[in-house]
């Protein structure tokens, strides 16, 4: 007999206990070898002073086990409250969100009987880097964060899930026609590392044409792969098409620990009323028994799982009288699968992850050529309210050695030189100063000196961002229509 595998467990808010209990008691009963250790987490460690949501001791017990199981937990409402699963996926590095999203037509009702989709989706970075700003009085900023470490390690995570699950395709959802740099790197970063796989076939698709193809033929996709925002929504999306999101399971994965969830809230107007469906915490607790390395006791349980859902035993969420045939709550779905531990469905296809290994591993990054950084111009954001000729007019007026201004721009449009007079424009504004000599790098004596001069002469300047040149190449967007 294998040694018990340590696991942290959180019961979380709302129907987070019923769930918790639901998930445990059904994979205790197919004989999992955990020793539980239980912290809190959610509203009471908020509303007791603690803005992330998780007390310092916690951390100790998920650095012990590194694994954890989490119920849905609710998020006080107001500011200053941060989200306790952005925190531990970023604080544990926890890359990668992995949710399958499977229909299981005839006996849950979709609209898409075949539809077996593994959404991958990129977990730190992103618009979810939580960097935002208030800059002006009508302008508010949050800045999308791509890096290509961070998109290599989840497109090969994409690729190497789908070798060890026997998945023939990975597509990528991007918008790269519009983020030309951003999303343009994660899927320059998609192209190379998917000529690494050649017995994989690799797709993309821009995210908003790519989303109403998954809508409406998600027997066209296999395994998806997105950055984080894309990811979020979407995973939920095609969670919804298999019936209810209640029935999706969701781990994120790193390098050294995993949580393990439902992807559905808390929902406190639920609470305590034994009516919430546990499928979704239950498949999350498959994945983990998969992750620990007990894939025996994963298969058992998924198959039972399926063989309830076959037989008609539904919780209210998937409930159609034309198609279930008892209606159950919380307890005695849970009960239900336990009953049939050690059985098979017989029209839904069964499950055996008993040669399915652990999804996680530390990826050694290329050593990369150093490219050449030039500093060649400054974008100054300002806080002012008038009309862009104006503008030009008084910045030009302020003489400062070896640089001009080459541009203005008002929330991305170029709006001098050369504006439209239809343009409507808000108080923050993007000037960029070139060197009078094109080519010709600028300093940070020059940029200080630009900072210096435009505060002696009274505006308001709120940010700057440097301009750079990568081995020649502009690493800066132009302004629209520019």
């Amino acid at each position: 007999m294998s040694k018990n595998v340590p696991i942290t467990v959180a019961h979380g808010d709302g129907i987070g206990p019923e769930i918790m209990d639901a998930t445990l008691k059904i994979i205790t009963a197919a004989g999992a070898r955990i020793d539980i250790e239980t912290i809190e987490v959610g509203e009471k460690v908020y509303l007791a002073g603690n803005s992330a949501g998780i007390a310092p001791e916690a951390w100790d017990s998920l650095r012990r086990t590194k694994v954890f199981l989490k119920a849905p937990i609710t998020t006080p409402q107001g500011g200053g409250y941060k989200s306790l699963n952005v925190t531990t996926r970023k604080k544990l590095g926890l890359y990668a969100n992995v949710r399958p999203c499977v229909s299981y037509y005839p006996f849950v009702k979709v609209k898409h009987p075949v539809m077996d989709v593994v959404i991958i989706r990129e977990n730190e970075e992103d618009l979810y880097a939580g960097i935002e700003h208030r800059q002006t009085q009508d302008v508010y900023q949050c800045l999308k964060i791509i890096s290509r470490p961070g998109s290599e390690k989840i497109i090969r995570y994409a690729f190497e899930y789908a070798r060890e699950y026997n998945r023939k395709k990975v597509t990528c959802f991007i918008k790269d026609n519009i983020m030309k740099m951003t999303d343009g790197l994660f899927h320059k970063v998609f192209n190379e590392v998917g000529e690494e796989y050649p017995d994989i076939i690799k797709e993309s698709w821009i995210v908003d044409i790519g989303a109403a193809k998954l809508a409406t033929a998600p027997e066209d996709f296999d395994v998806i792969v997105l950055e984080n925002l894309y990811g979020d929504i979407l995973s939920d999306v095609a969670a919804q098409m298999t019936g209810s999101v209640g029935l999706a399971g969701s781990a994120n994965i790193g390098n050294l620990c995993a949580m393990f969830e439902a992807i559905h809230g808390s929902a406190p107007r639920r609470a305590g009323q034994n009516s919430a469906n546990p499928s979704g915490l239950m498949l999350g607790a498959v994945m983990m028994l998969v992750h620990i390395g007990q894939p025996d006791i994963a298969t058992k349980v998924h198959n039972a799982w399926l063989k309830t859902i076959e037989d008609g035993v539904h919780t209210y969420d998937i409930y159609k009288p034309d198609v279930s045939k008892q209606k159950v709550g919380t307890k005695e779905f849970a009960q239900a699968v336990v009953e049939r531990m050690g059985q098979r469905p017989t029209t839904l296809k069964a499950v055996d992850y008993t040669h399915a290994e652990p999804m996680q591993f530390n990826y050694k990054f290329p050593q990369r050529k150093k490219e050449k950084k030039e500093l060649i111009g400054v974008d100054v954001f300002f806080d002012w309210c008038g009309v862009p000729d104006e503008l030009a007019n008084k910045l030009n007026e302020i003489k400062i050695d070896g640089v001009k201004l080459g541009l203005i721009s008002n929330r991305g449009l170029k709006v001098w030189p050369d504006g439209s007079p239809e343009t409507f424009c808000v108080d923050h504004w993007r000037c960029r100063y070139d060197t009078i000599n094109e080519g010709q790098p600028m300093t940070h004596e020059q940029i200080v000196n630009i900072l210096h001069k435009v505060h002696e002469a009274g505006f308001d300047f709120i940010k700057i961002e440097n301009l750079y040149t990568f081995d020649g190449e502009p690493g800066f967007s132009a302004a629209q229509g520019g």
